[in-house]
């Protein structure tokens, strides 16, 4: 939960002029406008400013599909459509298809609109007709709301512009006492209580955040009384409390579980933890209850130093950002610590009992995201055998005899349907080497890969650690006898690896076979992408008079570089 609503109405009313903006357009079909506040709230402390269009409600239909309504001309960034349960409830008539009927209009909302649609599931209402025949009576309205949330599921499925708020889900786990209050619906028409809309303004924007590259990548973990049970050093490992029976034991087997589906789902794993590393280690090696095994972890510290200095090195390790890093350790001093130490670390006030840990993630969210690809799951061998290069690159001296052991080979191809999903997550992901920090959806990758004006690039690149995989894409649209370079994105996995030499190569060599003259780039400054400031300067281009750089294509010699195609 972000705060209390009382502290998000205060937030709301701010506009910090060192935050960027984005706009939302909000539809319900009961009355928004404190979610509206909550929602603009979440941005303040998220750090965004907000700008919301709050409609009248019961005006979805007329905001969506006429063309002179005040949801054409804000043209949102976002667009939250809340269609509320209880009002579907009034309108249910004994023998309609009411999921059908609902899904109808929202497939037609997203063959009128290209924005980005945060929809809201249906919470459960038993309306207590029909009792436990309900459940197996497509007439009733409980049997309804579920076919139609499965048919949401479906549907999101289909349409990368479409996010599913899942309001069901978050009743759930809070309770439809503590989401609906029937005093305050009567007497305002609104059926969200002022005690939930910040869970719910929180969850909105763990969706925006995740689709903008705000997302948290790596969990670095504690290991005693954090993994398991116990100080391993002082009980020795056959009397750690770690085991499926019953006891605490069974919460930290529970709680390494919910962690190795978070590794397989593309979640880092590292460890930090105070102790002898052999030690350490032995337990994920010996112990016959282990969950989570050496293989599961991508960078494994273990020592005496303090923590923030070896969180530093796991961040330098794995080259992501401090706010990418959540820290989980049992011990509120270490916790303090590294919160005081290192404020871009997400470090979660944990509940004492571990027992109540687990509930405890489920309602934070943490792990927001809104792509899952093949590649997040080979994410923890990527990162591991990133872990042996940057070992491996300690014995040498010399930077290019280091790149020329690498043995590293990319192949470059244009967007695929293979290729699409994994090309979008990377425009999402990448902040730091990211020139215009344009954000792609999948819907938007193939729209390019359709046009003719638009050219891409994709690379992906093995070396004899491994294979890291598609790790950067350009893509060029076409201006008369120019190609200006309309994003530039990689992954910080491979810096210092040569490929932007590489991947400019192929660029040229593609402009130089089709007779254009000139390579326009530009790069547009955020909070997280200084590291290219200089990017198109150091490859050799030319500041022109507009404040983009150009490079001549005729007068361009190729850069050297160690990698084979």
């Amino acid at each position: 939960m972000e705060t209390n609503f009382n502290y998000l109405n205060k937030l709301s009313k701010q506009c910090r002029k060192d935050l960027s903006t984005f706009r939302i357009a909000l539809l319900g079909d009961t009355v928004t406008q404190f979610l509206a506040t909550a929602i603009k709230g979440v941005g303040q402390v998220r750090n965004f400013n907000i700008e919301i269009l709050d409609t009248d409600f019961n005006q979805i239909e007329i905001q969506f599909f006429n063309e002179d309504s005040d949801f054409h001309k804000f043209d949102a960034d976002y667009v939250i459509v809340f269609q509320s349960t209880h009002k579907l409830l009034n309108t249910q008539k004994m023998n309609d298809d009411l999921a059908e009927n609902r899904l109808y209009l929202i497939e037609k909302i997203l063959n009128t609109c290209n924005k980005k649609i945060i929809y809201f599931n249906y919470a459960e209402i038993d309306d207590s007709i029909f009792g436990s025949l309900a459940n197996k009576l497509e007439a009733s309205f409980i049997y309804q709301v579920r076919k139609l949330n499965f048919y949401l599921m479906n549907l999101a499925m289909k349409n990368s512009n479409l996010y599913i708020l899942d309001i069901a889900g978050i009743q759930s786990k809070y309770g439809r006492d503590f989401m609906f209050s029937s005093t305050i619906y009567a007497n305002t028409e609104m059926v969200l209580s002022l005690d939930c809309l910040p869970i719910v303004a929180g969850r909105i924007l763990d969706i925006i955040c995740a689709n903008r590259g705000i997302l948290k990548k790596c969990v670095v973990l504690d290991l005693d009384n954090t993994l398991w049970g116990g100080i391993v050093g002082d009980d020795g490992m056959e009397n750690l409390k770690l085991g499926h029976g019953l006891g605490i034991g069974k919460i930290f087997v529970e709680f390494q579980e919910w962690l190795r589906k978070l590794k397989e789902r593309g979640i880092i794993l590292a460890v930090c933890s105070k102790n002898n590393e052999n030690t350490a280690k032995e337990v994920f090696e010996k112990h016959p209850e282990m969950v989570l095994r050496l293989e599961d972890i991508s960078v494994f510290i273990a020592n005496w130093e303090n923590k923030t200095d070896n969180i530093r090195k796991i961040q330098s390790i794995l080259n992501i950002g401090f706010d990418s890093i959540v820290f989980i350790d049992d011990n509120p001093a270490e916790r303090e610590f590294v919160r005081q130490s290192l404020p871009a670390v997400c470090v979660p006030e944990m509940p004492k009992d571990p027992a109540e840990w687990l509930e405890f993630f489920y309602g934070e969210n943490f792990f927001e995201t809104t792509f899952f690809s093949q590649e997040d799951r080979d994410r923890t061998k990527q990162y591991r055998e990133q872990a042996e290069r940057v070992a491996s690159e300690q014995a040498f001296t010399n930077e290019a005899d280091f790149l020329k052991s690498m043995e590293m080979k990319c192949e470059v191809s244009e967007f695929t349907k293979f290729n699409t999903p994994r090309v979008a997550q990377l425009s999402l992901r990448s902040n730091q080497f990211n020139l215009r920090t344009v954000r792609y959806s999948e819907t938007d990758i193939q729209n390019m890969a359709d046009n003719d004006n638009y050219k891409g690039f994709v690379f992906s690149l093995r070396d004899k650690f491994g294979d890291n995989g598609l790790i950067a894409v350009v893509i060029l649209e076409k201006q008369a006898k120019n190609l200006f370079v309309e994003s530039w994105f990689m992954s910080c996995r491979v810096l210092k690896r040569g490929i932007e030499y590489f991947a400019l190569n192929a660029i040229v060599r593609y402009a130089k076979k089709n007779k254009f003259e000139k390579i326009v780039g530009e790069y547009l400054p955020t909070a997280k992408n200084k590291l290219v400031e200089n990017h198109y300067q150091d490859l050799g281009f030319h500041l022109s008079t507009d404040g983009k750089f150009e490079l001549n294509v005729c007068d361009y010699v190729e850069k050297e570089c160690f990698i084979n195609i």
